[in-house]
């Protein structure tokens, strides 16, 4: 079925619009051949359905039952014409013919009110003339400002470049700056890599947002970043392509109200604000914030603080002031005395015997530091494998007077028993096996039991030892030892039965300390192997040298002052120490009365933040009071080994008799000087060590260094968490026939 277009009136000027009752009669009369096409296309099958005349009033809405009687002429008649436009009046366009033209100008819109716009006329510019004045410039726009004309570059790497203001007042962060973001920098991280231009513009955008965060960091709020990418931006680099950061940090922003909260009510409010030293006026820097909230944490944890509470810094940025407004709140919750040391486990270690290990008394004003010696102390003992402390209150602060908190502490116990055993080979000493049994706390608090043993070529012993810590006081040992043992080594030969008790107060790896001291008892009966006649002289090679009884009183004292800054591995600051022990000797129905000394010196002292550590040492020792025939060779000096002269072997340097063995003396020189050199190996974990040693052993009470020893060498020390490891290998400079050419020593520590 055909649909025609209904012929329309012709429009008459451009001021003809189709009214709204004739629009609605075009969509009308599409409206019909579409419906008439989709009643065409219908699916016969439908129409099968609709030729039941009793069919449900749906479908005989749609399917009259003259369409089923006359198709064609129900088609014709289209679909009902349409109600008639609620628009009042006639309607202007009745009875013309509109023929639309792609140039007809647009009807107007009904309901529009705003008049269309003249069209817009733009005055002619006026051209001027070039007459040669003009300049233009070649060079990079990013260098034309102020602030970096003549920049100064850093070259981080050969793809990667900053360039910061000429004057150093502009910028003054630069080093700290480069090297926070040298930690922080992508491409920094990728340098050894691979790297394409896309790789390396998204590594550049990543460091971009990293530069303007550390310029914030500084204070640089208003900074910019200029990120260039590209070949040639290097001078010197390689042909991969490369990024220049352009840094232009701007004015930096001051501090303007710092709001802390309640820290001017707290009691001695005024020390506190010293602790934290930011005020308005100074310049804005995060890691200052950061830093003084360190201090001000510390304070507030050291001057009777026990509860105080701290909130997070948050900083308020003004542009328009260039300011920044900084708020941290501070709740002090007032000030507190120490009370009680309160143990959870007091059959352990009781609440008595932790108040003697900490370093305060009740009474005194709290202090954070103390309570964590108190912790360290705890764990140095060895027998817990973890300690918590719990500030309480016990009192509440009143009437302006601190209160009281009591430490509650709480303890695992570790596990008490250790056997232990090493087994060695010595090519002078022979085998060794040595083994233990410890109960570390068999007597409560730290009392601890202690039997060892040794089986070896040279040496036999067994022996058993009581250790009580922390005895009378803090870091205090009394040691009580009794042992049996059999020596035979080419210096002398010795079957000795002894009892040693001791009263010290040494340096541990925990707790290195400035004083060091120790005071004893020595009993021996030791017999001992000749090397010289009753009247002094050597014993002749060819008759076996006899043996002599001794018995040995000895009350050993010892001092030692150490300003070094580490225990095992120094590197500045020194080290003196005496050691004297009056002594008498019984042997054969004579008694002799003899003093024994010796004095240490060391010192240290490091070249340059980094560079390598000079270490020198001086030990002088002499026995005065007895001829060397009264004194057991137990008791006499030697040189040579690890600890001593390097080169030579252990106790091998001094006086001989006629078959070559060492016999000792009365008097001691030793002298060592090295230089630990860091290397790059290992992060810098390795260091060269060459060396020198020198030493000298004489009969006379006195020095006379007449048979000086040198040896020298290199070593290797590695640095690890707990001390250095230590490999030397020295020759000796001077040898006797009965020297080896070479010695190797390895050991934990310096070699002093």
């Amino acid at each position: 079925m055909p649909c025609a277009p209904t012929a329309r009136p012709a429009p008459q000027g451009p001021a003809t619009r189709r009214s709204p009752s004739a629009v609605k009669s075009l969509l009308s009369t599409r409206g019909a051949c579409l419906s008439a096409v989709a009643v065409v296309l219908a699916s016969q099958s439908a129409i099968a359905h609709a030729q039941d005349r009793d069919a449900n009033a749906e479908l005989e809405a749609l399917i009259p039952d003259e369409a089923i009687d006359d198709p064609e002429t129900w088609a014709a008649d289209g679909v009902p014409p349409e109600e008639p436009s609620p628009i009042d009046g006639p309607d202007p366009f009745a009875g013309e013919t509109i023929d639309l033209e792609p140039e007809s100008p647009v009807a107007e819109l009904p309901g529009l009110t705003i008049e269309w716009p003249d069209p817009l006329e733009l005055p002619d510019v006026e051209q001027i003339e070039d007459d040669g004045s003009a300049e233009f410039s070649e060079e990079n726009p990013l260098e034309a400002g102020p602030l970096l004309i003549d920049p100064v570059v850093v070259n981080m790497t050969e793809q990667l470049s900053l360039a910061f203001p000429s004057d150093p007042e502009a910028f003054p962060q630069v080093d700290l700056f480069v090297s926070q973001f040298e930690l922080l920098s992508s491409i920094e991280a990728y340098d050894d890599t691979e790297t394409n231009v896309g790789q390396l513009g998204a590594r550049a955008r990543e460091d971009e947002e990293i530069l303007n965060r550390l310029l914030r960091a500084f204070g640089y709020y208003d900074g910019e970043i200029i990120r260039e990418v590209g070949p040639n931006l290097i001078e010197g680099s390689d042909e991969r392509p490369q990024v220049r950061f352009n840094i232009l940090p701007g004015e930096r922003f001051r501090f303007g109200e710092i709001d802390l909260g309640e820290l001017d009510q707290a009691p001695d409010s005024q020390t506190l604000r010293q602790a934290f030293e930011l005020f308005p006026g100074d310049f804005v820097d995060s890691y200052d914030i950061l830093r003084e909230r360190g201090d001000l944490d510390y304070a507030l944890g050291n001057n009777g603080f026990a509860f105080a509470e701290m909130d997070g810094p948050e900083l308020l940025i003004d542009h328009a002031r260039t300011e920044g407004d900084l708020t941290m709140i501070v709740r002090p919750e007032g000030q507190y005395n120490f009370g009680r040391v309160i143990s959870d486990s007091p059959d352990f270690l009781s609440s008595k015997h932790l108040e003697t290990i900490a370093r305060f008394e009740p009474g005194d004003l709290y202090q954070r530091d103390l309570e964590l010696d108190l912790r360290r102390a705890i764990i140095a003992t060895g027998l817990v494998s973890s300690v918590t402390i719990t500030p309480v209150e016990a009192e509440p602060p009143a009437n302006g007077e601190p209160g009281v908190v009591d430490m509650e502490i709480g303890l695992t116990e570790a596990e008490l028993r250790t056997i232990a055993g090493a087994i060695g080979y010595g090519t002078e000493e022979g085998f060794r096996v040595a083994g233990s049994w410890e109960h570390r706390n068999l007597f409560p608090p730290e009392g601890a039991f202690k039997v060892r043993g040794v089986i070896g070529t040279e040496e036999q012993l067994i022996g058993v030892t009581f250790r009580k810590s922390n005895f009378g006081a803090r870091d205090r040992v009394l040691t009580l030892d009794a042992f049996a043992s059999s020596l035979d080594n080419t210096a002398f030969a010795a079957n000795t039965a002894g009892f040693i008790a001791s009263y010290e107060q040494l340096s541990t790896l925990l707790f290195q300390k400035p004083f060091s001291w120790s005071v004893g008892l020595e009993l021996v009966a030791s017999d001992e192997r000749l090397a010289f006649d009753i009247d002094n002289s050597l014993v002749n090679s060819a008759t076996p040298p006899p043996r002599q009884t001794y018995f040995v009183a000895a009350l050993p004292t010892y001092g030692q002052i150490d300003t070094s800054d580490d225990l095992l591995n120094p590197t500045e600051g020194f080290r003196v120490s005496l050691r004297t022990s009056p002594e008498v000797s019984h042997t054969q129905g004579m008694e002799s009365f003899y003093l024994r000394n010796q004095a240490d010196a060391s010192y240290y002292q490091q070249i340059g933040d980094d560079g390598p550590v000079l270490a020198g040492r001086v030990a002088i020792g002499s026995i005065t009071g007895a001829p060397l025939a009264s004194i057991a060779p137990s008791r006499r000096f030697f040189a040579g080994g690890g600890g001593s002269v390097r080169g030579y072997g252990y106790r091998a340097i001094g006086p001989r008799n006629a078959d070559g063995d060492p016999i000792g003396g009365r008097s001691l020189v030793e002298v060592s000087a090295e230089a630990r050199i860091p290397t790059p190996l290992f992060d810098g974990a390795v260091q060269v060590v060459p060396f020198v040693d020198a030493g000298s052993v004489g009969v006379e009470e006195y020095p006379d260094f007449s048979d000086i020893r040198v040896g020298a060498g290199v070593g290797v020390r590695y640095l690890t968490g707990f001390g250095p490891l230590r490999l030397d290998v020295a020759f000796p400079i001077n040898p006797r026939p009965t020297d080896s050419f070479v010695a190797v020593y390895v050991s934990l520590g310096q070699a002093f």
